[in-house]
């Protein structure tokens, strides 16, 4: 079954299948930019063994992962897993209310 890239419902697959997804896109990547496992994994600071069983799909960790995606260019990524704390319209309005509105006269 094909599906859309920009439309994966990630919910509905298992780990396994989200890991090989995400490895898959990594592999593609790095075809879009026309540069070899070898050159990758010398820009990773890895082994080209290591990139090759990360695009077969084996799990690798975290940080593998971000020197990966630094060498791709594609840390901005990272950006949709950042979110900032929402802050309600109440305690913006109490925070207001605690700074001076006026000064008082010297004495």
């Amino acid at each position: 079954m094909y599906q859309n890239s920009y439309n994966k419902n990630w919910y509905a697959m298992t780990d396994a299948v989200v890991v090989q997804t995400l490895c898959s896109s990594f592999k593609q990547m790095r075809l879009n930019k026309n540069i070899s496992q070898e050159e990758l994994a010398e820009q990773c600071g890895l082994s080209r063994i290591t990139i090759s069983r990360m695009e077969s799909g084996k799990a690798i960790n975290l940080l593998t992962m971000v020197q990966v995606m630094r060498a791709l260019g594609k840390l901005d990524l990272l950006n949709h897993l950042n979110e900032e704390p929402e802050i309600s319209p109440l305690q913006v309005m109490e925070e207001r209310s605690k700074y001076r509105k006026k000064a008082s006269p010297s004495k």
